[in-house]
């Protein structure tokens, strides 16, 4: 199929250039990429209901009859309401189109029609209002495509037509034959096919089964690949563990778990065959940074340079505090790095990095600027690793000869997932929270209950307390939100009227940003209104209350996150996410968070409820995102993985013939993997 894949759209009849250039806006620029485009979901003409056995809230579709039309009615300017009453033979139903004159016409003339849309059950009877109709024929399931503005569903499908029509007879399968024999898994010509065009649910099931096993094959591949050129390179080993030296250092105690996450990394330094990749993962205060210093200080008395990346200067600024203070009466020369360092200071850091003069750099972005250069670069560390795209931590990386790396998270990830996500790093889990750790009481309640809310704040405010107050928006386009600003603004006219407040969103320059996040971190402002730029790594011990509005149009793991920047001192703290949205698939989800402060259970629950998608941004990492992929898929990921696994064994460059198509597809869709 690699041909189609050199043919452009606009070979298509009905394909001109607009409609060319709203498909690429869906990644769509050549046939082979359409026929990759996969519905979001299904209209199923194919079985056909009665009218009776239609219940309140069904999408579905019924074959009737015409019967009666009633006269327009004008109920406004430019709104005009068409009415039919249809029957199956046994049961009436009402209709209802508005401004839609072409179906006026077409239904007045009487006749039998299949029609599609959702049920009503009223004191009138059954009824649907602008249902989609067709002239009664062959029952189908109907493809839905994702839209642009300008681009409708029903235009992709007519382009899929001709793009499934030109299919060879015989397509070049991303999958060899071996492989789908042994897990029943139908060819790629059948599969494309009744993805897009399904004979029956069944055909689309085995469709769909297929292609889900192929996404995370090439997953699984692509992520192996990524890791190969790793495991060519021969490490920097350390010679000495000065881990117990450190601990002396510190004024508390490290958490079993810390203490095990140490181990791993400095044994990966000590004895692995190949540069350490790994990815720590640890809860909301459950201690990385202090890790973080473990390992570097263990690198640095070895005699090997540390690069610690970080997503923010305020970030990157907490983090040089806290090593400076730990490594205050030693030997070990820390250095902060960032936009705003001053010319001549970034001058004389850069002299020191290339003479080894300094051993730890902790910096933002300006870390992998050109004239960044070191003498022995040993260990890389990125912070909040999703915050970096994989060409920012690879130019890091690159500044060394073949440097130890670890990649940190606050953002928990399910085992099951992160397997596939990072199957070339090594995995440690911070599974422990540090003594005296506050539990964040969380409540979830509605907009009624605002004004106590309120109160409430001003009463821990008036004790010196500071608050967060988190709105999903930076302008006002959305009649049911506020935005960061004019939530502030409306606080002046509350019992908040007379606090400090400041606000903060992602459109302010990075200078702003820390000019106002250093304002609430150093206590000369009692609220923070702001999006969600302040969900990672802020550290505030004085604030403990964050709230969050419509807090439904977050998930799980952004909550988590964002109750993360409160409970950090000794005061109790609290969560409060406020919602009207009273679903119970919405309820269900904010209940977790009521429920458990655990990360890892709420991110279980959050792949559960949402499923994998592009889990907090896959393209950060380089990989494709999911397309066809849901949480009930997750149990083929061990049978995905072996399949990949075993092809790579038997042909580590997939230079056979029968594998080119699975390297294609590889290619195609890792960026890393084609360099």
């Amino acid at each position: 199929m690699a041909s189609l894949f050199m043919t452009p759209v606009t070979a298509l009849s009905g394909i001109g250039p607009a409609k060319a250039e709203q498909l690429k806006k869906l990644g769509v620029t050549t046939v082979g990429e359409l026929l990759r485009l996969y519905p979001r979901s299904y209209e199923d003409w194919s079985k056909p209901v009665s009218i009776a056995q239609a219940q309140e809230g069904d999408t579905c579709c019924i074959r009737a009859r015409v019967v009666s039309c009633a006269k327009p009615a004008y109920i406004r300017k430019n709104m005009t309401l068409y009415k039919f009453t249809v029957s199956d033979g046994e049961d009436y139903m009402l209709l209802s189109f508005f401004n839609t004159l072409f179906v006026y016409e077409q239904l007045k003339r009487g006749g039998e029609f299949l029609f599609y849309g959702t049920v009503r059950k009223t004191d009138r009877g059954t009824e649907m209002s602008t249902p989609k109709l067709l002239a009664s024929g062959t029952p189908h399931i109907r493809p839905i495509y994702q839209q642009t503005n300008t681009l409708k569903s029903s235009h992709i499908e007519k382009a899929m037509q001709q793009a499934v029509r030109m299919l060879p007879e015989r397509v070049n399968d991303t999958i060899p034959a071996a492989v789908r024999e042994e897990y029943g898994l139908c060819d790629l010509k059948y599969a494309l096919e009744n993805i897009h065009f399904p004979k029956d649910g069944e055909a689309l099931e085995t469709a769909r089964r297929r292609l889900v096993f192929e996404e995370l094959m090439i997953l699984e591949t692509g992520v192996c690949l990524k890791g190969s050129e790793r495991l060519t390179k021969k490490p920097v080993h350390i010679s000495r563990d000065y881990t117990k030296e450190y601990i002396s250092l510190l004024p508390y105690k490290l958490t079993g778990a810390q203490n095990r996450v140490i181990k791993e990394c400095v044994n990966d330094m000590q004895t692995a065959a190949h540069p350490m990749n790994r990815l720590i993962q640890g809860d909301v205060g459950s201690g990385k940074t202090a890790v973080a210093a473990a390992v570097c200080y263990t690198a640095a008395k070895n005699g090997l340079q540390c690069a610690f990346m970080v997503p923010t200067e305020i970030l990157a600024a907490q983090h040089y505090e806290t090593l400076s203070g730990i490594f205050r009466d030693t030997d070990i020369k820390l250095e902060l790095l960032t936009g705003s360092t001053k010319p001549a200071e970034k001058e004389r850091i850069y002299r020191e990095l290339i003479d080894g003069e300094t051993d730890i750099v902790i910096g933002t972005h300006a870390l992998i600027s050109e004239n960044v250069e070191f003498k022995n670069l040993g260990l890389v560390i990125t912070d909040e690793q999703h915050r970096f795209g994989v060409g920012q931590r690879a130019a890091l990386t690159s500044k060394g000869e073949a440097p130890h790396v670890i990649v940190m998270s606050a953002t928990p990830i399910p085992r099951t997932l992160a397997l596939m996500l990072f199957g070339d790093l090594e995995l440690s889990v911070i599974d422990e929270l540090p003594p005296g750790r506050q539990k964040v009481n969380t409540y979830c309640v509605d907009g009624g209950l605002r004004e106590r809310i309120y109160k409430f704040m001003k009463k821990h405010i008036d004790e010196g307390r500071q608050c967060y107050i988190i709105c999903p928006l930076v302008e006002q386009n959305d009649t049911e939100l506020n935005s960061a600003q004019e939530y502030a603004e409306s606080l002046k006219d509350t019992v908040l009227g007379g606090c400090r407040i400041c606000v903060l969103h992602g459109r302010m320059s990075a200078a702003e940003k820390d000019r106002i996040m250093g304002l609430f971190a150093g206590g000369e402002a009692d609220i923070l209104v702001s999006t969600t730029v302040v969900e990672v790594g802020v550290n505030v011990p004085n604030a403990v209350i964050m709230l969050i509005e419509n807090a439904e149009r977050f998930g799980l793991s952004q909550l988590h996150q964002l109750r993360g920047r409160v409970g950090r001192g000794t005061a109790q703290s609290y969560c409060i996410m406020v919602t009207d949205n009273t679903s119970p698939v919405t309820q269900e989800r904010l209940g977790v968070m009521c429920r458990t402060n655990n990360g890892f259970v709420i991110a279980d629950e959050d792949l559960r409820l949402r499923g994998p998608g592009d889990f907090f941004g896959s393209r950060q990492h380089g990989l494709p995102e999911f397309r066809l992929v849901k949480t009930s898929d997750m149990v083929n990921i061990e049978s995905a993985r072996q399949a990949a696994r075993r092809i790579l064994a038997a042909d580590p460059l997939l230079e056979d013939k029968e594998n080119a198509p699975l390297l294609f597809e590889v290619r195609r869709l890792f960026p890393i993997a084609s360099s």
